[in-house]
């Protein structure tokens, strides 16, 4: 992997496992353990893998990938869940090598024509004595080559090999692609900030000017804010921001 990478830190630490629960744990025990900043850990397959809020992200296919890496940036936590939209361009950009483009779901999905084609679960620990995050372990699934899914996916579920009309994608040059890109957005968002972050997000949303539902609150999704933040105009024209939870169409 690493002769294939142009990174200067991203993946220059590897762990590759046949199988595991879950790349973020493995990856999150490394960082513990004293894993440098850009540790990446790539599994064939999980046993445990999970998307939002706990919620399962199958993952049995030796065809798709399943990335996490470990990053330490200098933030507090309240500055972190921009990451996770630096994260997203990072992998829509990557796909576009690959000759698909998709669209970008806020937070943490990517999708092309409403199914599912990635999703993003960014998990930090506690913050260390000087108030910043001690590592941020940022995970990725991609659908690279897999053709078919459980019954309860099939509608809701596609791959980049699909969208290329079944011509496959190699997982190694898709990988080293993201390691690029990733490192890219990382050190973008650490020194420019979320507003640049934002921009480049704004280049792959599709959903503005379309009715969703956050939480309780259902309303127009209007833009998204320099910060990150997702604007709803509501129906009675109050426009709330959205900094948390979950968008459904």
């Amino acid at each position: 992997m690493q002769p294939l990478l142009g990174t200067s830190w991203l993946g220059q630490a590897w762990r590759y496992l046949p199988t595991c629960g879950s790349t973020n744990d493995e990856a999150a025990a490394w960082a513990v353990a004293g894993a440098p900043h850009g540790a990446v850990v790539v599994a064939d397959q999980q046993t445990r893998g999970r998307g939002r809020q706990g919620r399962l992200w199958v993952s049995d296919s030796a065809d798709n990938l399943y990335f996490s890496t470990v990053l330490r940036p200098p933030l507090v936590p309240v500055e972190v869940p921009p990451l996770t939209l630096a994260a997203g361009v990072a992998v829509a950009e990557a796909m576009t090598r690959f000759e698909v483009t998709p669209s970008l779901k806020w937070p943490n999905d990517l999708l092309l024509d409403g199914k599912k084609l990635a999703g993003i679960l960014t998990e930090m620990s506690a913050a260390d004595p000087r108030g910043v995050v001690s590592h941020v372990v940022l995970g990725i699934g991609v659908n690279l080559n897999a053709e078919a899914w459980p019954s309860e996916l099939g509608d809701i579920a596609t791959s980049l090999r699909l969208a290329r009309g079944g011509r496959p994608v190699d997982r190694v040059l898709f990988a080293a692609a993201l390691c690029e890109r990733l490192e890219h957005w990382y050190q973008t968002f650490i020194s420019d900030g979320p507003s640049a972050v934002a921009t480049g997000w704004r280049r792959f949303a599709t959903f503005f000017g379309r009715r969703v539902r956050a939480g309780t609150l259902e309303g127009i999704a209007e833009s998204l804010d320099d910060d990150g933040a997702l604007v709803l105009r509501l129906d009675d024209g109050r426009a709330h921001r959205i900094t948390s939870g979950e968008v459904h169409a």
